[in-house]
């Protein structure tokens, strides 16, 4: 049997059914980037930093999101480098 959690106003919330999928807390985002919890929240004023959702004041991250946003800023050489 699964379990579901309720929000404060009774709807019911379902797990993703796929891990990549999830959502995570900033502070498990930081730690999945390496990242201080600091790092990223400066991150999101300034618009740099991989996709968020917010609701209310709960800031979540989606790990498809994160590992796309790293995948994204790899390079092979410094001379491939350029600012993004």
């Amino acid at each position: 049997m699964t379990a579901i959690h309720t929000t404060t106003n009774s709807t019911p919330c379902h797990p993703a059914t796929d891990y990549w999928d999830g959502l995570i807390t900033e502070t498990e985002a930081a730690d999945y980037l390496c990242q201080s919890v600091r790092t990223i929240q400066k991150w999101r004023v300034t618009g740099y930093g991989p996709k968020f959702y917010k609701s209310g004041r709960s800031v979540r991250y989606r790990r498809r999101d994160l590992s796309e946003w790293i995948e994204q800023r790899s390079h092979s050489s410094t001379s491939s480098y350029s600012a993004v």
